[in-house]
């Protein structure tokens, strides 16, 4: 069975024409789901890898490049969330679809923002799945029924939010809160973000300052709501 591109082909040496499958990278930190995912994903696109941290993600996508990648939220190291707003800078035309446990559509509207083209639950059916990919490959937004319901009220409460000004994290801010709340120290965090030790201290207290939070606890707990760990 073939992607919905079934009408593409390539030319061989000898002129014969052949299918072009979709390529497909999988990111999850348990292996039973990847597994899974290879098992029923392998007849219809080709899986090219399979990751089980979000730098991990980054750096297999900026090799194999691949048409879709189909990522958890929760991964070591760095979030499902903030490695595709990286990887759709200097990969935008590779599709992502989110497939994650987290039936909360604030994570689908950041997922949506960060440039994700589908968010659906593990829960969700083989079928609907590859429903998803196959939209994403078309250029559509596919989003889960089970949370499109609350998905407005959402984005209202968003829009809410920018007007009043409320705090937002930068990017890197994420990624040192994320290690912080895994238990990283400061200078494993400067090691894993190529940053001084100083630096990763700097964005530390900003984080503590903008966000009105006095003790590393509290910071972690923020972290844990934004779902940056599990």
């Amino acid at each position: 069975m073939y992607d919905y591109r079934d009408s593409s082909t390539e030319e061989t040496a000898k002129g014969c024409a052949v299918m072009v499958l979709t390529t497909v990278l999988l990111a999850d930190d348990h292996t039973i789901v990847t597994e899974g995912l290879q098992g029923l994903l392998k007849d219809r696109f080709k899986l090219v890898g399979t990751v089980r941290d979000g730098r991990a993600l980054l750096a297999a996508a900026d090799h194999l490049r691949p048409d879709v990648i189909v990522t958890d939220i929760s991964m070591p190291l760095l979030n499902g969330l903030d490695a595709v707003r990286q990887i759709k800078v200097s990969l935008p035309s590779t599709k992502v679809v989110v497939l994650t446990m987290h039936a909360d559509p604030h994570l689908a509207v950041q997922a949506f923002r960060a440039g994700a083209s589908a968010y659906l639950l593990k829960v969700s059916s083989g079928e609907e799945l590859v429903r998803a990919i196959d939209e994403a490959l078309r250029g559509r937004v596919y989003l889960s029924s089970l949370i499109a319901k609350d998905l407005i009220s959402v984005l209202l409460e968003a829009k809410r939010d920018l007007a009043v000004g409320k705090s937002q994290l930068t990017p890197r801010q994420r990624e040192v809160l994320q290690l912080i709340a895994e238990g990283r120290t400061m200078k494993d965090i400067a090691s894993i973000l190529n940053i001084s030790r100083r630096t990763a201290e700097t964005h530390k207290y900003d984080m503590m300052e903008s966000l009105g939070v006095d003790t590393t606890a509290n910071l972690i707990r923020y972290a844990m709501r934004l779902k940056l760990v599990s």
